[in-house]
């Protein structure tokens, strides 16, 4: 087994052995996810892109890797650091190891990392920016490589993830897709494309939506064209305050009284678009088991988050409302606006990987939708 190296921007230097594509380098921001499992959908998720994942769970790959579980279309993550890497995937489903999986898609992982210790330290110090490789160069030549990589504050992420074209999301249902069937649609629904993830598309097709996706930069004249019902803005990698153009876009389709859901990086945006402000958060949210107050109904849900950004409570503008907190730190867990049809969450109610105790948010935001379509079409009607 060939040896590797995770060398982090502080100096610290974790040993251990390489798997997957051992040529290949990772370079980004290391954080942690302390899921149990879905590792499949962790790694896929867009909004990881430029960051190095640390699974805390002592063994990952155990059931292997399946071709329905991915939420986007390519493996999205820089690199990986595991304690150990199972060499088998025991699931019926399964159809590569994780090792396979990280081969074809030519990234790295380490394992053999004490990483307990390293959590420890970006919990302590924050998530700092690190390379995982197997060179053989001095630490002090690998660790001012470290040191001139890109900070994620400032940074836009969103065009290296969004979709290139509009286009129309077809549900599938095929051998090993567990989901439910789909109805037919009776709602229009955009989703601008900061970096979606495919279970967002699925649960709003199950919801009876026509989903058509559409690139991060697209105007709100684009959008008001499409003739949609509703709008939802996705989540996404990335500084929210550097996606000016989706706060811009999000700003003017709430003036026109469209319903608007944004999830994650969406949320931050919604926040932006009125005034308020975002901040870098120490070490990020980034697991399945975040606890979150409901402030208007006083429930508790948990949660999958994967954020390292959040809105500001002191900058929010009055029309904003706080609807959820985080009940871990106290942050900003969920907005909505006091006189349009706008609502938000910081945290992942799609759920993928993750417990399903937030799925009400898409019910709701269904509602503002139905509500609409049904006025516009009371309006046309008039006419």
């Amino acid at each position: 087994m060939l040896s590797a190296r995770l060398v982090l921007e502080n100096g610290a230097v974790f040993e251990g052995t390489a798997f997957g594509d051992v040529t290949a380098e990772a370079c980004g921001e290391v954080v942690f996810n302390t899921a149990m499992s879905g590792y499949q959908e962790v790694m896929t998720d867009p909004s990881y892109k430029g960051q190095i994942v640390v699974f805390t769970a002592p063994h990952i790959g155990n059931y292997g890797i399946n071709p329905w579980d991915g939420e986007s279309d390519s493996l999205q993550v820089e690199g990986i650091v595991v304690h150990e890497c199972s060499r088998i995937a025991s699931n019926w489903r399964a159809r590569w190891t994780l090792e396979q999986y990280l081969q074809a898609n030519r990234k790295i992982g380490i394992q053999g990392v004490d990483t307990r210790r390293l959590v420890r330290i970006l919990r302590s110090e924050g998530a700092m920016r690190g390379i995982v490789t197997t060179s053989q160069e001095p630490v002090e030549t690998i660790l001012a490589r470290v040191r001139a990589l890109p900070s994620m504050e400032g940074l836009d992420l969103c065009p290296l993830v969004t979709t290139q074209d509009v286009y129309t999301f077809v549900p599938e249902r095929t051998d090993g897709d567990l989901l439910e069937d789909y109805p037919e649609p009776r709602y229009h629904v955009i989703v601008v494309d900061f970096g979606v993830k495919r279970n967002i598309l699925r649960l709003l097709a199950q919801h009876h939506c026509r989903v058509t996706v559409v690139p991060a930069t697209t105007s709100a004249d684009a959008i008001i064209a499409l003739d949609p019902h509703g709008v939802v803005l996705s989540n996404g990698p990335g500084d929210p305050a550097a996606v000016h153009y989706g706060i811009e876009t999000a700003r003017a389709l709430a003036e026109r009284g469209i319903p608007m859901l944004g999830i994650c990086l969406g949320h931050q945006i919604i926040a932006l678009a009125f005034g308020g402000r975002t901040f870098k958060l120490r070490f990020g949210h980034h697991a399945v088991n975040h606890p979150i107050k409901n402030l208007r109904t006083g429930a508790v849900e948990i949660t999958s988050q994967n954020h390292g950004f959040a809105v500001s409570a002191e900058c929010l503008p009055q029309e904003l409302e706080i609807t959820h907190i985080n009940l871990n730190d106290g942050t900003v867990a969920g907005l909505r606006h006091r006189r349009f049809p706008v609502m938000s969450v910081q945290y992942h109610p799609e759920a993928a990987p993750g417990p399903h105790d937030s799925r009400y948010i898409f019910s709701e935001f269904l509602a503002n939708v139905a509500a609409y379509a049904t006025n516009t079409s009371v309006a046309s009607v008039q006419l």
